[in-house]
């Protein structure tokens, strides 16, 4: 009888861990335009970059952008300021459900380009690359609150 309890208790803890790792990596729904508005709703106006526009990532401009053309993705869309030399870029990546995200950001994350403006960057320490369910969000700012508050946006997204 030991024996039956016993395993039915590790029976329950493996279904709990899937089941909570499960919801953990629920894919965020929406258009990348809409998920965009969100990462900067808590920041006003007046205290974002000049011009700032949203730019299809594609083909063309994919190792700009990400670092690589070797990158897989079903759709991805960058912000940045429209003027002005200032390190900002915010990138959202969505990739197929079955890919591994793990290693698109491992890629990113050797590819990019911290400096990839020329006159003004970021510090290695500051690109942040993450992941919620199939998106991945790649953050280069220069502005410390800034960079917070759209990485702390990106993780609350549901």
């Amino acid at each position: 009888m030991k024996v039956f309890k016993k395993l039915s208790l590790i029976i329950i803890m493996l279904v709990a861990a899937v089941v909570l790792t499960g919801c953990g990596n629920k894919n965020i729904e929406g258009s990348l335009e809409d998920i965009m508005t969100k990462l900067y709703a808590e920041i006003p106006e007046d205290q974002r970059p000049m011009m700032l526009m949203n730019t299809e990532v594609t083909d063309e401009n994919v190792e700009y952008f990400l670092g690589s053309k070797d990158i897989e993705f079903e759709e991805a869309l960058a912000s940045e300021p429209g003027i002005g030399s200032i390190a900002h870029s915010v990138v959202l990546v969505r990739v197929k459900d079955n890919a591994n995200i793990e290693a698109i950001e491992e890629k990113i994350e050797n590819s990019i380009n911290p400096r990839k403006w020329v006159c003004v960057g970021v510090e290695e320490d500051d690109v942040i690359v993450e992941d919620k369910g199939n998106l991945i969000a790649l953050i280069m700012i220069e502005d410390e609150t800034t960079r917070e508050k759209i990485e702390d946006a990106f993780e609350k997204l549901k």
